[in-house]
């Protein structure tokens, strides 16, 4: 009786730490297991094309993360996407015209923001704008210029 009981318990134990584990993969894959209160601020920029960019990819600068997607919304001037970005608080030494780029970690992977940094002595605020930006590169897109270059080849 006093065996089953040990043996119940330790079953019982290796199915909640088994569950634990499961929680803790599910929130590293969702971008949720993140929870910093540090301070930062927002920068703002435009693409034309976001391609499969979310709210909460990540933000980085030369491999680094330096923040995350904030917020996607369709910009009714001009109709570009307009993203948001939390950038982190230690990381405000950005200079102005540093650039944004969209892309794909490994082949079918998540996308993310990269920034460039620029040479400018100033660096970005709560609110700023950065105006240099490069688009998501669809994967549709060059398939079909490919096929199309190839058509007209023959």
């Amino acid at each position: 009786m006093m065996q089953n009981k040990s043996t119940e318990i330790t079953v019982g134990m290796f199915v909640a730490a088994g569950i634990a584990a499961l929680f803790m993969l599910a929130m590293k894959v969702s971008n949720l297991a993140e929870f910093t209160d540090e301070t930062g601020y927002q920068v703002i920029a435009e693409f034309e094309n976001i391609g499969g960019l979310k709210v909460r990819s990540p933000v980085t600068m030369a491999g680094v993360r330096v923040g995350r997607v904030a917020d996607i919304s369709l910009s009714s001037e001009n109709y570009t996407a307009q993203v948001t970005i939390n950038l982190y608080g230690k990381f405000d030494k950005i200079p102005t015209d540093t650039s944004a780029s969209i892309y794909t970690a490994g082949l079918l992977g998540e996308q993310y923001i990269s920034f460039e940094a620029g040479a400018e002595e100033e660096f970005l605020q709560n609110g700023d704008v950065i105006d240099l930006t490069q688009p998501a590169l669809v994967l549709e897109q060059v398939i079909g210029q490919f096929l199309f270059s190839k058509a007209e080849g023959e």
